[in-house]
């Protein structure tokens, strides 16, 4: 199975001092784990934020930082079709244009979407997209 991580994610993960995106589901043999390589932006745009909601040494965070990177597939968004792109953005533009790259790779790995976003959730579903990852917690 193939699963593309949304920010929101990644950002509780280590605001909780977790990298490993395995231990938040139950069978992580089978899954694969994928982000646009945008999602390292992302988070040093808010690194700041990451570190105060941690309350944890910065070290920590980076170690929890690396062992995420470690299990994630980062894929380059040049290797994503501007068809796909484009219907990405029909998918987000009102909605989320941010989460675009999310939607693009998940779109073009034939993957689910692993979101917290429950507002991004019901808009896209509205358009017709329904590739959602729910793990069972």
């Amino acid at each position: 199975m193939r699963v593309v991580v949304d920010t929101n994610i990644v950002f509780s993960m280590l605001a909780s001092g977790c990298g490993d995106l395995a231990m938040r589901v139950l069978i992580p043999s089978e899954i694969v784990f994928y982000a646009p390589r945008f999602l390292f932006v992302e988070l040093f745009k808010h690194s700041a934020r990451i570190l105060e909601a941690t309350r944890l040494p910065e070290e920590n965070v980076l170690e929890a930082l690396n062992e995420l990177m470690e299990s994630l597939h980062l894929i380059e968004s040049s290797t994503i079709s501007v068809g796909t792109w484009m219907r990405a953005r029909e998918l987000c533009h009102d909605v989320d244009i941010k989460d675009t790259p999310f939607v693009a790779l998940a779109l073009h790995l034939d993957a689910d979407l692993w979101t917290d976003d429950d507002e991004l959730k019901r808009g896209l579903r509205a358009k017709g997209f329904h590739q959602f990852f729910e793990p069972l917690r």
